[in-house]
């Protein structure tokens, strides 16, 4: 099937070239309007619209022309919730006409991009055929796409042509020594490359496809796997690059190396990152270049909000059956997304008028008590409303007198799954007590009593005190608590135990 000849259109002009852009709520307060506009209804881009908009991964692009030692690809899995892994590998055709029954379905539905399982540039029939079909269907749906660079200067004229504005790029390092220990190998003009030349190729690739996708005004984010011991002492060094080559943000990503995956370092008993280690390099990068700290590591087919997964619900067999006015569905959606980001707005301008206050408020006591890290079981991050069993996710923030600093989200296996599993999932604890180590508060809308008292054992303070309040405010006062009880004078309990 010959790649589709994209349509006579001009390249986008605008974009962020600076790579000083960012997606926190606060960032997006600063940005140039054009640019804001961009990201402000794309829930991977921006920290703010995950809470508000869906997206859809369709996973029409199953071959991949580089091996990654973190990577296994599985197919008609539905137990893994990790890049590369799917239910249904889709034709262009099937793609689109599941890309809009759930965009008639699922109304906050924003994005559709291409993220696998194997490479969307690698399979450029099926990608630019689906793009350049729902482009005339479904023309307010964002179109993004995901891939490993090496095809990408190669595409950027066609990716440009689809009004594909948001494309992101897997850069794991800059030094073709450490790329050796990452990919075995790739296929370069027809012939599989090993070792130091493949990885000097990628890299090379990589570094031309960003620049020229820049040159074009497309929005580029850079996603990074932090490998201990291989490159997670070099990632500092890769932000500061992208950056300079005007790279919109950067997402540190931990290693997901459990053995049960496949995966040559999850067979090799590579570990991946801590918590801490994740937030403290993150931190480290931010000097340099905008982090996203939202990221769930999502399938190729994921569908929904972030953080959930509703592509059971969308089966081809279902699709199938289902009846979709294509042309009343993208007015509603139309009219969703316009509410949303008048409210988006209104928040904004709030923010703007009140942030001369918060400061006042908070400069008497600026250097009294140190930050606490703090989790909270919320649906949105707006108020304290799930209880900690029901948790599907944490949103991590770090407190302090001056500011209340968003951390992202750290997923959470269910401790309760309704009134017969309550208590009896002690496995399940004990991996949520484990991803929040680093935390010395949880606040949550209601919690049992037996959770309680491990939270507690570990060091973390339980408190749902603040049910239903908004999260900003219950977080100062959960803050100011500790602080009137004399409990920010010693360090963390997790630093005493380290």
């Amino acid at each position: 099937m010959p790649t589709p000849t994209p349509p006579n259109t001009a390249t986008k002009a605008s974009g962020c070239a600076s790579g000083r852009c960012g997606s926190s709520a606060s960032q997006i307060d600063e940005l140039d309007a054009s640019v804001a506009q961009r990201v402000q209804d794309h829930p991977c881009y921006s920290e703010e619209a995950h809470k508000y908009f869906a997206r859809m991964h369709v996973a029409v692009a199953p071959a991949c022309n580089i091996q990654c030692n973190y990577c296994n690809r599985k197919y008609d899995c539905s137990n893994e919730s990790r890049p590369g892994v799917v239910s249904e590998v889709l034709t262009a055709a099937q793609a689109v006409k599941k890309t809009l029954a759930v965009a008639a379905a699922i109304p906050q539905m924003s994005v559709l991009g291409i993220a696998g399982p194997g490479d969307a540039l690698a399979n450029p029939e099926r990608t630019f055929a689906t793009f350049a079909e729902l482009s005339q269907r479904a023309p307010d749906l964002k179109l993004c796409l995901s891939t490993n660079g090496l095809m990408l200067p190669q595409y950027v004229d066609q990716i440009a042509a689809y009004h594909v504005d948001h494309v992101t790029i897997t850069i794991n390092c800059i030094d073709p020594d450490i790329g050796a220990q990452i990919y075995p190998w790739i296929f370069w003009q027809h012939r599989r490359i090993t070792g130091r030349e493949a990885a000097e190729i990628l890299i090379a690739q990589q570094l031309r496809g960003l620049e020229m996708l820049v040159a074009r005004g497309i929005l580029v984010k850079v996603n990074s796997v932090m490998i201990p011991g291989i490159n997670d002492r070099h990632l500092k060094e890769v932000s500061r690059i992208v950056r300079a080559k005007g790279a919109f943000l950067h997402n540190v990503m931990p290693l997901i190396s459990d053995p049960a995956h496949g995966t040559h370092f999850g067979l090799t008993g590579q570990r991946g990152p801590t918590p801490q280690e994740l937030k403290t390099l993150q931190d480290e990068c931010a000097g340099d270049m905008n982090m996203m700290r939202h990221c769930q590591q999502c399938r190729a087919d994921a569908v929904g909000m972030l953080g959930e997964d509703r592509g059971a619900e969308f089966t081809l067999e279902k699709v199938e059956a289902m009846q979709i006015d294509e042309h009343a569905a993208m007015g509603r959606r139309l009219a969703l997304r316009a509410a949303i980001n008048a409210e988006l707005a209104e928040k904004r301008a709030a923010r703007h008028d009140a942030s001369a206050q918060v400061i006042a408020l908070h400069r008497p006591v600026a250097n009294i008590g140190r930050a606490v890290r703090m989790a909270v079981a919320s649906s949105t991050g707006a108020e304290i409303d799930t209880h900690f069993g029901h948790a599907k996710h944490f949103h991590i923030f770090e407190v302090s007198a001056e500011e209340i600093r968003a951390l992202g989200t750290r997923a959470a296996a269910q401790y309760c799954g309704g009134e017969a599993d309550c208590g009896e999932a002690d496995n399940t604890l004990a991996r949520t007590l484990a991803a929040l180590s680093d935390c010395e508060v949880m606040l949550c809308a209601r919690i049992g009593i037996e959770p309680w008292s491990k939270l507690e054992a570990a060091g973390i303070r339980p408190d749902g005190a603040h049910a239903m309040e908004p999260v900003a405010s219950a977080l100062h006062e959960a803050w100011k608590t500790m602080l009137d009880n004399g409990q920010l004078a010693a360090a963390p309990a997790s630093q005493r135990r380290a």
